[in-house]
């Protein structure tokens, strides 16, 4: 059986750890590198990896707008 990855909680990363991350995982997916048994662990993670991505963007484009009115 195919050993499943551990990964940090995305909340415990910095967003450029996070986007290295994904980048990885996508540069993985792309090369074929992947093994097909952990591809769907790597789908979770990538998806997880972008919504927390998604969920900071946001918080500083409010924060920012906050701050410029």
């Amino acid at each position: 059986m195919i050993q499943q990855p551990t990964f940090t909680p995305v909340t415990e990363m910095s967003y450029n750890q996070a986007v290295t991350e994904l980048e990885e995982i996508m540069r993985r997916m792309q090369s074929d590198a992947l093994d097909i048994d952990l591809l769907a662990a790597y789908t979770r993670r990538a998806t997880e990896l972008l919504a927390e991505c998604r969920r900071r963007l946001t918080a500083t484009d409010e924060e920012l707008r906050t701050i410029l009115s």
